[in-house]
């Protein structure tokens, strides 16, 4: 059976990831620690992994993560917006506090992870997921036999972790998702996802403060 291998990174640490606020498809970028995490990312895999391709969302912070990487392996880039971070629409920019100021009932249905709601002029969660699944579809199946790397957003992170351990929308997150971390997966045409490893980050452990878990 031809497998895809897959190694899927969320980008580095943003000023917005320290400070809590909703990013979606706003273009923030790299904060000097996020920028160290990529270049830490890069060494660790540069030489150890045969990367086929990589691919990243187009938003800076992504782009900015796989650009050091591609400099380090010899690989290019190829963005992709379907690799974008769920669009939380007038929600951009803010913190949960102020959402919940502003738009209580909206804060509640979102804290419920209410599948078919979506933020004013934003995605649902069931969009989102089905613009994440088609797209992970095409690039694992454009790449048979190879190691592919996808540098994306925490959101999608969650909703490929979910599709691989077959767990719903509305299921308790207890898995992380670190800045830079390593998350490996495979895909086959007959099974999907399926999971191999998550959330290594012992490419930063110099200094586990790099470590910015803020979704």
């Amino acid at each position: 059976m031809q497998i895809t291998r897959i190694l899927a990174i969320r980008h580095g640490e943003t000023e917005w990831n320290v400070g809590g606020r909703l990013q979606g498809h706003l273009d923030i970028p790299l904060n000097d620690t996020g920028r160290l995490q990529a270049e830490r990312l890069a060494r660790a895999l540069a030489g150890r992994e045969p990367i086929h391709a990589i691919y990243s969302s187009d938003l800076s912070r992504a782009r900015g993560t796989a650009l050091a990487l591609a400099d380090a392996v010899g690989v290019p880039v190829i963005t992709r917006p379907g690799l974008r971070e769920r669009s939380f629409g007038d929600f951009q920019g803010q913190t949960f506090e102020q959402v919940r100021q502003a738009w209580p009932d909206e804060a509640q249905r979102w804290r419920r992870r209410d599948p078919e709601w979506a933020p004013p002029r934003g995605e649902s969660l069931l969009i989102f997921q089905e613009r994440v699944a088609q797209e992970l579809q095409a690039l694992a199946a454009e790449n048979t036999g190879n190691l592919i790397v996808i540098v994306t957003h925490g959101g999608v992170l969650d909703v490929l972790y979910r599709a691989a351990a077959r767990l719903g929308l509305q299921d308790a997150r207890t898995w992380e998702l670190a800045n830079t971390a390593v998350n490996r997966l495979l895909w086959s045409p007959d099974g999907g996802l399926s999971l191999v490893g998550w959330a290594d980050v012992s490419h930063l452990e110099e200094d586990m403060s790099l470590d910015e878990n803020t979704s």
